[in-house]
Protein backbone atom coordinates (compact mmCIF):
# COMPACT_ATOMS: atom_id res chain seq x y z
CA UNK A 1 0.00 0.00 0.00
CA UNK A 2 1.45 3.36 -0.97
CA UNK A 3 1.42 6.28 1.41
CA UNK A 4 1.75 9.93 0.63
CA UNK A 5 5.09 11.37 1.76
CA UNK A 6 4.73 14.35 4.06
CA UNK A 7 7.84 15.99 2.58
CA UNK A 8 5.71 16.77 -0.45
CA UNK A 9 3.45 19.07 1.54
CA UNK A 10 4.23 22.76 1.27
CA UNK A 11 3.88 24.90 4.42
CA UNK A 12 3.36 27.99 2.32
CA UNK A 13 0.42 29.74 0.80
CA UNK A 14 1.36 31.55 -2.41
CA UNK A 15 -0.26 34.58 -3.97
CA UNK A 16 -3.21 33.52 -6.08
CA UNK A 17 -1.44 34.48 -9.32
CA UNK A 18 1.30 31.93 -8.65
CA UNK A 19 -1.15 29.03 -8.38
CA UNK A 20 0.91 26.81 -6.13
CA UNK A 21 -0.74 23.45 -5.44
CA UNK A 22 -2.91 23.03 -2.40
CA UNK A 23 -0.79 21.02 0.05
CA UNK A 24 -3.88 19.09 1.11
CA UNK A 25 -4.69 17.99 -2.42
CA UNK A 26 -3.56 14.90 -4.31
CA UNK A 27 -1.43 17.19 -6.50
CA UNK A 28 0.68 18.51 -3.61
CA UNK A 29 3.72 16.60 -4.83
CA UNK A 30 3.70 18.63 -8.05
CA UNK A 31 5.04 22.12 -8.46
CA UNK A 32 3.71 25.01 -10.50
CA UNK A 33 5.27 26.29 -13.70
CA UNK A 34 6.22 29.46 -11.85
CA UNK A 35 8.32 27.39 -9.42
CA UNK A 36 10.62 26.57 -12.34
CA UNK A 37 10.44 30.15 -13.65
CA UNK A 38 11.86 31.27 -10.29
CA UNK A 39 14.86 29.01 -10.82
CA UNK A 40 15.33 30.27 -14.38
CA UNK A 41 15.17 33.90 -13.24
CA UNK A 42 17.84 33.19 -10.63
CA UNK A 43 20.09 31.25 -13.02
CA UNK A 44 21.71 34.40 -14.53
CA UNK A 45 22.10 35.87 -11.04
CA UNK A 46 23.95 32.76 -9.89
CA UNK A 47 26.11 32.98 -13.02
CA UNK A 48 27.04 36.61 -12.32
CA UNK A 49 27.57 35.84 -8.63
CA UNK A 50 30.44 33.49 -9.40
CA UNK A 51 31.63 35.13 -12.61
CA UNK A 52 32.39 38.32 -10.69
CA UNK A 53 34.41 36.26 -8.17
CA UNK A 54 36.17 33.80 -10.47
CA UNK A 55 37.55 36.11 -13.13
CA UNK A 56 39.88 37.61 -10.51
CA UNK A 57 41.71 34.25 -10.26
CA UNK A 58 41.86 33.83 -14.06
CA UNK A 59 43.30 37.33 -14.58
CA UNK A 60 45.85 37.09 -11.77
CA UNK A 61 49.02 37.64 -13.83
CA UNK A 62 47.66 40.70 -15.64
CA UNK A 63 46.33 42.27 -12.44
CA UNK A 64 49.49 41.63 -10.40
CA UNK A 65 51.54 43.29 -13.13
CA UNK A 66 49.26 46.34 -13.23
CA UNK A 67 48.43 46.93 -9.56
CA UNK A 68 51.04 48.32 -7.20
CA UNK A 69 51.93 46.56 -3.95
CA UNK A 70 51.42 42.85 -4.77
CA UNK A 71 54.82 41.17 -4.48
CA UNK A 72 54.24 37.55 -3.38
CA UNK A 73 51.77 34.67 -3.45
CA UNK A 74 50.71 35.14 0.18
CA UNK A 75 49.52 38.69 -0.61
CA UNK A 76 47.47 37.39 -3.54
CA UNK A 77 46.07 34.71 -1.26
CA UNK A 78 45.07 37.47 1.18
CA UNK A 79 43.24 39.29 -1.65
CA UNK A 80 41.27 36.11 -2.35
CA UNK A 81 40.71 35.51 1.34
CA UNK A 82 39.53 39.05 2.11
CA UNK A 83 36.39 38.51 0.07
CA UNK A 84 35.67 35.18 1.71
CA UNK A 85 36.17 36.34 5.29
CA UNK A 86 33.81 39.32 4.95
CA UNK A 87 31.32 37.25 2.95
CA UNK A 88 31.44 34.48 5.55
CA UNK A 89 31.00 36.72 8.59
CA UNK A 90 27.96 38.45 7.11
CA UNK A 91 26.31 35.32 5.63
CA UNK A 92 24.36 34.44 8.81
CA UNK A 93 23.08 38.02 9.00
CA UNK A 94 22.12 37.89 5.31
CA UNK A 95 20.31 34.60 5.91
CA UNK A 96 18.51 35.97 8.97
CA UNK A 97 17.31 39.01 6.98
CA UNK A 98 16.08 36.68 4.20
CA UNK A 99 14.16 34.59 6.77
CA UNK A 100 12.51 37.65 8.33
CA UNK A 101 11.82 39.83 5.27
CA UNK A 102 11.16 39.52 1.52
CA UNK A 103 13.61 37.11 -0.07
CA UNK A 104 12.84 38.69 -3.44
CA UNK A 105 14.02 42.13 -2.29
CA UNK A 106 17.10 40.71 -0.55
CA UNK A 107 18.10 38.97 -3.80
CA UNK A 108 17.47 42.03 -5.98
CA UNK A 109 19.38 44.51 -3.83
CA UNK A 110 22.25 42.07 -3.36
CA UNK A 111 22.69 41.78 -7.14
CA UNK A 112 22.44 45.54 -7.63
CA UNK A 113 25.07 46.40 -5.01
CA UNK A 114 27.63 43.71 -5.82
CA UNK A 115 27.41 44.58 -9.52
CA UNK A 116 28.15 48.22 -8.69
CA UNK A 117 31.18 47.07 -6.68
CA UNK A 118 32.32 44.89 -9.61
CA UNK A 119 32.27 47.99 -11.79
CA UNK A 120 34.28 49.88 -9.14
CA UNK A 121 36.96 47.16 -9.21
CA UNK A 122 37.84 48.26 -12.74
CA UNK A 123 39.27 51.47 -11.26
CA UNK A 124 41.56 50.14 -8.52
CA UNK A 125 45.28 50.92 -8.77
CA UNK A 126 46.74 49.64 -5.48
CA UNK A 127 46.83 46.50 -3.33
CA UNK A 128 44.87 48.26 -0.59
CA UNK A 129 42.12 49.40 -2.99
CA UNK A 130 41.79 45.88 -4.38
CA UNK A 131 41.34 44.46 -0.89
CA UNK A 132 38.74 47.14 -0.14
CA UNK A 133 36.65 46.36 -3.23
CA UNK A 134 36.84 42.62 -2.57
CA UNK A 135 35.64 43.21 0.99
CA UNK A 136 32.76 45.38 -0.27
CA UNK A 137 31.80 42.64 -2.70
CA UNK A 138 31.81 40.18 0.19
CA UNK A 139 29.33 42.38 2.06
CA UNK A 140 26.90 42.61 -0.86
CA UNK A 141 27.14 38.99 -2.06
CA UNK A 142 26.64 37.58 1.46
CA UNK A 143 22.90 38.14 1.15
CA UNK A 144 22.33 36.29 -2.13
CA UNK A 145 22.99 32.54 -1.80
CA UNK A 146 21.08 31.92 1.48
CA UNK A 147 18.09 33.92 0.19
CA UNK A 148 18.11 32.34 -3.28
CA UNK A 149 18.32 28.73 -2.10
CA UNK A 150 15.68 29.34 0.56
CA UNK A 151 13.36 30.89 -2.05
CA UNK A 152 13.85 27.91 -4.35
CA UNK A 153 12.98 25.48 -1.56
CA UNK A 154 9.92 27.60 -0.74
CA UNK A 155 8.57 26.77 -4.19
CA UNK A 156 10.03 23.28 -4.65
CA UNK A 157 8.83 20.70 -2.16
CA UNK A 158 10.35 17.25 -1.74
CA UNK A 159 9.65 15.79 -5.18
CA UNK A 160 11.77 18.29 -7.15
CA UNK A 161 13.95 19.97 -4.52
CA UNK A 162 17.37 18.51 -5.38
CA UNK A 163 16.84 18.99 -9.12
CA UNK A 164 15.77 22.61 -8.67
CA UNK A 165 18.76 23.40 -6.46
CA UNK A 166 21.00 21.56 -8.94
CA UNK A 167 19.73 23.74 -11.81
CA UNK A 168 20.46 26.89 -9.82
CA UNK A 169 23.94 25.60 -8.97
CA UNK A 170 24.50 24.97 -12.68
CA UNK A 171 24.29 28.75 -13.08
CA UNK A 172 27.16 29.02 -10.61
CA UNK A 173 29.23 26.55 -12.63
CA UNK A 174 28.51 28.48 -15.85
CA UNK A 175 29.76 31.61 -14.09
CA UNK A 176 32.93 29.76 -13.13
CA UNK A 177 33.39 28.63 -16.75
CA UNK A 178 32.98 32.13 -18.18
CA UNK A 179 35.13 33.57 -15.39
CA UNK A 180 37.86 31.05 -16.14
CA UNK A 181 38.05 32.37 -19.70
CA UNK A 182 38.61 35.92 -18.47
CA UNK A 183 42.35 35.36 -18.85
CA UNK A 184 41.92 35.72 -22.62
CA UNK A 185 40.22 39.08 -22.09
CA UNK A 186 42.97 40.18 -19.70
CA UNK A 187 45.67 39.32 -22.27
CA UNK A 188 43.84 41.14 -25.07
CA UNK A 189 45.33 44.55 -25.95
CA UNK A 190 41.87 45.71 -27.05
CA UNK A 191 40.17 44.94 -23.73
CA UNK A 192 42.14 43.99 -20.60
CA UNK A 193 41.12 43.10 -17.05
CA UNK A 194 39.63 46.53 -16.28
CA UNK A 195 37.20 46.23 -19.19
CA UNK A 196 36.08 42.79 -17.94
CA UNK A 197 35.15 44.10 -14.48
CA UNK A 198 33.42 47.14 -15.93
CA UNK A 199 31.32 45.12 -18.42
CA UNK A 200 30.21 42.52 -15.86
CA UNK A 201 29.27 45.21 -13.37
CA UNK A 202 27.08 47.05 -15.87
CA UNK A 203 25.35 43.83 -16.97
CA UNK A 204 24.49 42.97 -13.34
CA UNK A 205 23.06 46.42 -12.62
CA UNK A 206 20.87 46.24 -15.72
CA UNK A 207 19.59 42.72 -14.94
CA UNK A 208 18.58 43.71 -11.42
CA UNK A 209 15.78 45.87 -12.84
CA UNK A 210 13.72 43.09 -14.55
CA UNK A 211 14.52 40.82 -11.61
CA UNK A 212 12.77 43.23 -9.24
CA UNK A 213 9.77 43.27 -11.59
CA UNK A 214 9.28 39.57 -12.35
CA UNK A 215 10.59 37.67 -9.32
CA UNK A 216 7.98 36.84 -6.69
CA UNK A 217 7.97 35.27 -3.23
CA UNK A 218 5.32 32.93 -1.85
CA UNK A 219 3.54 34.18 1.24
CA UNK A 220 5.22 32.34 4.10
CA UNK A 221 2.10 32.23 6.24
CA UNK A 222 3.29 29.22 8.23
CA UNK A 223 6.18 31.22 9.65
CA UNK A 224 4.25 32.96 12.40
CA UNK A 225 7.03 32.89 14.96
CA UNK A 226 9.58 35.68 14.50
CA UNK A 227 12.66 34.29 16.16
CA UNK A 228 15.24 36.71 17.54
CA UNK A 229 18.87 36.27 16.41
CA UNK A 230 19.72 34.70 19.77
CA UNK A 231 16.82 32.25 19.53
CA UNK A 232 17.81 31.31 15.99
CA UNK A 233 21.43 30.69 17.01
CA UNK A 234 20.44 28.66 20.07
CA UNK A 235 18.10 26.43 18.10
CA UNK A 236 20.67 25.78 15.40
CA UNK A 237 23.61 25.12 17.72
CA UNK A 238 21.55 22.64 19.75
CA UNK A 239 20.72 20.66 16.60
CA UNK A 240 23.23 17.77 16.35
CA UNK A 241 22.39 17.06 12.71
CA UNK A 242 22.90 20.70 11.77
CA UNK A 243 26.35 20.78 13.39
CA UNK A 244 27.34 17.65 11.47
CA UNK A 245 26.10 19.22 8.24
CA UNK A 246 28.17 22.34 8.91
CA UNK A 247 31.28 20.16 9.29
CA UNK A 248 30.42 18.20 6.16
CA UNK A 249 29.78 21.39 4.18
CA UNK A 250 33.09 22.89 5.32
CA UNK A 251 35.82 20.27 5.07
CA UNK A 252 35.65 19.45 1.32
CA UNK A 253 34.98 23.09 0.48
CA UNK A 254 38.57 23.97 1.47
CA UNK A 255 39.84 21.88 -1.45
CA UNK A 256 37.02 23.24 -3.61
CA UNK A 257 38.08 26.84 -3.08
CA UNK A 258 41.73 26.05 -3.82
CA UNK A 259 40.68 24.32 -7.05
CA UNK A 260 38.52 27.31 -8.04
CA UNK A 261 40.98 30.04 -7.08
CA UNK A 262 44.41 28.53 -7.66
CA UNK A 263 44.04 25.97 -10.46
CA UNK A 264 44.79 28.39 -13.34
CA UNK A 265 48.03 29.41 -11.62
CA UNK A 266 48.88 25.76 -10.80
CA UNK A 267 48.40 24.64 -14.41
CA UNK A 268 50.31 27.62 -15.76
CA UNK A 269 53.29 26.94 -13.50
CA UNK A 270 53.38 23.14 -13.65
CA UNK A 271 52.68 22.61 -17.36
CA UNK A 272 53.94 25.94 -18.79
CA UNK A 273 50.55 26.94 -20.20
CA UNK A 274 49.62 30.48 -21.23
CA UNK A 275 47.40 32.45 -18.87
CA UNK A 276 44.32 32.19 -21.08
CA UNK A 277 44.80 28.49 -21.81
CA UNK A 278 45.45 27.67 -18.15
CA UNK A 279 42.24 29.46 -17.17
CA UNK A 280 40.32 27.61 -19.88
CA UNK A 281 41.67 24.18 -18.89
CA UNK A 282 40.85 24.88 -15.24
CA UNK A 283 37.21 25.38 -16.22
CA UNK A 284 36.89 21.74 -17.34
CA UNK A 285 35.84 20.94 -13.77
CA UNK A 286 32.65 22.99 -14.13
CA UNK A 287 30.88 21.26 -17.08
CA UNK A 288 31.44 18.06 -15.11
CA UNK A 289 29.79 19.74 -12.11
CA UNK A 290 26.77 20.68 -14.23
CA UNK A 291 26.39 17.05 -15.31
CA UNK A 292 26.96 15.86 -11.74
CA UNK A 293 24.32 18.23 -10.35
CA UNK A 294 21.78 17.09 -12.96
CA UNK A 295 22.39 13.38 -12.34
CA UNK A 296 22.88 13.77 -8.59
CA UNK A 297 19.71 15.82 -8.23
CA UNK A 298 17.67 13.29 -10.19
CA UNK A 299 19.06 10.32 -8.24
CA UNK A 300 18.53 12.06 -4.89
CA UNK A 301 14.90 12.96 -5.61
CA UNK A 302 14.26 9.39 -6.79
CA UNK A 303 16.08 7.80 -3.85
CA UNK A 304 14.08 9.93 -1.40
CA UNK A 305 11.00 7.97 -2.47
CA UNK A 306 12.53 4.89 -0.85
CA UNK A 307 14.43 6.31 2.13
CA UNK A 308 14.75 9.63 3.95
CA UNK A 309 18.54 9.23 3.66
CA UNK A 310 18.45 9.25 -0.14
CA UNK A 311 20.05 12.68 -0.48
CA UNK A 312 22.69 11.81 2.09
CA UNK A 313 23.66 8.64 0.21
CA UNK A 314 23.93 10.45 -3.14
CA UNK A 315 26.05 13.20 -1.56
CA UNK A 316 28.35 10.59 0.04
CA UNK A 317 28.83 8.92 -3.35
CA UNK A 318 29.91 12.27 -4.77
CA UNK A 319 32.33 12.77 -1.90
CA UNK A 320 33.88 9.35 -2.57
CA UNK A 321 34.77 10.56 -6.07
CA UNK A 322 36.95 13.26 -4.49
CA UNK A 323 39.52 10.71 -3.29
CA UNK A 324 40.93 9.53 -6.65
CA UNK A 325 40.26 12.96 -8.17
CA UNK A 326 42.39 14.90 -5.69
CA UNK A 327 45.12 12.25 -5.77
CA UNK A 328 45.26 12.55 -9.58
CA UNK A 329 45.47 16.34 -9.53
CA UNK A 330 48.23 16.37 -6.92
CA UNK A 331 50.35 13.71 -8.62
CA UNK A 332 49.68 14.45 -12.31
CA UNK A 333 52.70 14.02 -14.55
CA UNK A 334 50.85 15.41 -17.57
CA UNK A 335 48.16 18.00 -18.14
CA UNK A 336 45.85 15.25 -19.38
CA UNK A 337 45.97 13.40 -16.05
CA UNK A 338 45.36 16.66 -14.18
CA UNK A 339 42.33 17.39 -16.38
CA UNK A 340 40.94 13.88 -15.80
CA UNK A 341 41.23 14.44 -12.05
CA UNK A 342 39.53 17.83 -12.32
CA UNK A 343 36.64 16.35 -14.34
CA UNK A 344 36.07 13.60 -11.75
CA UNK A 345 36.29 16.17 -8.94
CA UNK A 346 33.71 18.35 -10.70
CA UNK A 347 31.32 15.45 -11.26
CA UNK A 348 31.49 14.49 -7.59
CA UNK A 349 31.09 18.13 -6.58
CA UNK A 350 27.78 18.28 -8.46
CA UNK A 351 26.46 15.33 -6.40
CA UNK A 352 27.59 17.11 -3.22
CA UNK A 353 26.47 20.63 -4.08
CA UNK A 354 22.92 19.96 -5.24
CA UNK A 355 22.02 18.20 -1.99
CA UNK A 356 23.35 20.46 0.77
CA UNK A 357 20.32 22.75 0.97
CA UNK A 358 17.83 19.88 0.50
CA UNK A 359 19.50 18.00 3.39
CA UNK A 360 19.30 21.18 5.48
CA UNK A 361 15.55 21.28 4.75
CA UNK A 362 15.23 17.84 6.34
CA UNK A 363 16.80 18.88 9.64
CA UNK A 364 15.71 22.50 10.35
CA UNK A 365 12.42 24.42 10.27
CA UNK A 366 11.51 26.53 7.21
CA UNK A 367 11.96 29.81 9.11
CA UNK A 368 15.59 28.92 9.79
CA UNK A 369 16.65 27.71 6.35
CA UNK A 370 18.34 30.87 5.08
CA UNK A 371 19.84 31.57 8.51
CA UNK A 372 21.14 28.00 8.73
CA UNK A 373 22.69 28.17 5.29
CA UNK A 374 24.24 31.50 6.24
CA UNK A 375 25.97 29.85 9.20
CA UNK A 376 27.12 27.03 6.93
CA UNK A 377 28.65 29.68 4.67
CA UNK A 378 30.23 31.40 7.67
CA UNK A 379 32.21 28.34 8.70
CA UNK A 380 32.88 26.94 5.25
CA UNK A 381 34.03 30.09 3.53
CA UNK A 382 36.06 31.33 6.51
CA UNK A 383 38.00 28.10 6.32
CA UNK A 384 38.14 28.47 2.54
CA UNK A 385 39.71 31.91 2.96
CA UNK A 386 42.36 30.48 5.25
CA UNK A 387 42.78 27.66 2.74
CA UNK A 388 43.53 30.17 -0.04
CA UNK A 389 46.02 32.02 2.14
CA UNK A 390 47.51 28.79 3.48
CA UNK A 391 47.96 27.34 0.01
CA UNK A 392 49.88 30.45 -1.07
CA UNK A 393 51.95 30.26 2.13
CA UNK A 394 52.82 26.59 1.53
CA UNK A 395 53.68 27.19 -2.13
CA UNK A 396 55.99 30.06 -1.18
CA UNK A 397 57.83 27.45 0.96
CA UNK A 398 57.97 24.89 -1.86
CA UNK A 399 55.65 22.33 -0.23
CA UNK A 400 54.90 19.74 -2.97
CA UNK A 401 51.47 19.74 -4.58
CA UNK A 402 51.05 16.00 -4.01
CA UNK A 403 51.41 16.49 -0.25
CA UNK A 404 48.82 19.29 -0.21
CA UNK A 405 46.28 17.45 -2.33
CA UNK A 406 46.92 14.23 -0.44
CA UNK A 407 45.81 16.03 2.71
CA UNK A 408 42.70 17.23 0.88
CA UNK A 409 41.89 13.60 -0.08
CA UNK A 410 42.18 12.51 3.56
CA UNK A 411 39.76 15.26 4.56
CA UNK A 412 37.29 14.05 1.91
CA UNK A 413 37.43 10.54 3.39
CA UNK A 414 36.61 11.95 6.83
CA UNK A 415 33.70 13.90 5.31
CA UNK A 416 32.06 10.71 4.06
CA UNK A 417 31.90 9.41 7.63
CA UNK A 418 30.48 12.71 8.88
CA UNK A 419 27.60 12.90 6.39
CA UNK A 420 26.58 9.31 7.08
CA UNK A 421 26.21 10.21 10.77
CA UNK A 422 23.40 12.68 9.93
CA UNK A 423 19.99 11.26 10.89
CA UNK A 424 17.28 13.26 9.12
CA UNK A 425 13.60 13.20 9.94
CA UNK A 426 11.39 10.80 8.03
CA UNK A 427 10.60 13.71 5.71
CA UNK A 428 11.59 17.31 5.07
CA UNK A 429 11.44 19.47 8.19
CA UNK A 430 8.77 21.53 6.48
CA UNK A 431 6.29 18.91 7.67
CA UNK A 432 6.71 20.33 11.17
CA UNK A 433 4.78 23.40 10.08
CA UNK A 434 1.09 23.05 9.39
CA UNK A 435 -0.12 24.06 5.94
CA UNK A 436 -2.44 27.03 5.86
Amino acid sequence: MSTKRSDQSSPYEAPASLSLPNPNSDQAGKVSTFAWIVVLLLFPVALLNYLDRQMLAAMKSSMVGDIQGISNEAQWGFVLGSFKWVYAVLSPFGGYVADRFSRRLVIGFSLLVWSAVTWMTAWVNSYEMLIATRALMGISEAFYIPAALALITDFHVGATRSRAVGLHQAGIYCGLIVGGMAGFVAESPAYGWRWAFSACGIIGVLYSLPLFIFLRSPERTAEKQNLSPAQSINELRSNRNFLLLVMYFTLPAIAGWVVKDWMPAILKEKFQLGLGKAGLVATFVHPASILGAAIGGYLADRWMKKTSRGRIFVSAIGMAMFLPALFSVGNAATAGIAVAGLVLFGFGWGFFDCNNMPILCQIVRPELRATGYGFMNLVSISCGGFGDWGFGYLRDRQVPLNAIFGAFAAVAALSIIIVLLIKPAASDASSDAKPV
